[in-house]
C-alpha cells in the first residue's frame, strides 16, 4: 500500500499537471482568439478600402 507521503505526493503531482494543462489549453485559445481578432479586422479594414475607392 501507498503511504501517507506517497499519496500527498501524487495528488500534487496531479495538482501541478492539471494546472498546468488547463493553463496551456486556455493560452492556446488565447491566441486563436487574438489571431482570429486580428484577420477580421484586416478583413473589415480591407473591405472598407475596396468600397471607398469604389465610390
Amino acid at each position: 500500500m501507498f503511504e501517507f507521503q506517497q499519496y500527498l505526493g501524487f495528488l500534487l503531482f496531479l495538482t501541478v499537471f492539471t494546472m498546468g494543462f488547463w493553463l496551456m489549453i486556455f493560452l492556446i485559445n488565447f491566441v486563436f482568439y487574438w489571431i482570429g481578432g486580428y484577420l477580421w479586422e484586416q478583413f473589415k479594414e480591407k473591405r472598407a478600402n475596396r468600397e471607398t475607392l469604389e465610390q
